[in-house]
């Protein structure tokens, strides 16, 4: 008995749409990550992009458990000496209400070329509109 490896040409892709209205972040984040990675699938590679693309529609309707709504704090550099700014979550949720969620799951992906391919095929809307119908994306609801 051998494992079965996918090959590139028997990989099919589909679409789905998922609404974040009233989900937890980290927990949707996780759910996401697990399809853009293709783990739901039966022929799962892990060193093949095997998943599929997702929507996600209101992001900014994210929401967050305990204190995190004003605990909780981005960091970044801006490459300057003493360029550490920090941006708490509130004030992400007005600015950019669809950084949250990709920077969630982003960190839950592979970090080599792998999960930068895999990060492409994640598109996060703050509102409940798309421009994806051409590709006749399925809704997809979590039980989380």
């Amino acid at each position: 008995m051998s494992t079965y490896v996918a090959k590139p040409a028997d990989i099919k892709r589909k679409w789905y749409v998922i609404d974040a209205d009233g989900l937890t972040l980290g927990r949707l984040a996780s759910e996401v990550a697990k399809i853009l990675r293709g783990k739901h699938k039966p022929e799962y590679t892990p060193f093949l992009d095997t998943g599929d693309h997702v929507i996600v529609v209101n992001a900014a309707k994210i929401t967050l458990s305990g204190n995190k709504l004003d605990q909780k704090l981005y960091r970044y550099h801006t490459q300057y000496p003493g360029g550490l700014k920090e941006i708490n979550y509130r004030v992400m949720m007005q600015k950019k209400p669809e950084r949250v969620l990709e920077l969630a799951v982003k960190g839950m992906l592979p970090k080599n070329a792998l999960g930068r391919a895999m990060y492409r095929k994640l598109r996060v809307y703050a509102g409940p509109e798309h421009n994806h119908a051409a590709q006749k994306p399925e809704t997809l609801t979590l039980s989380i």
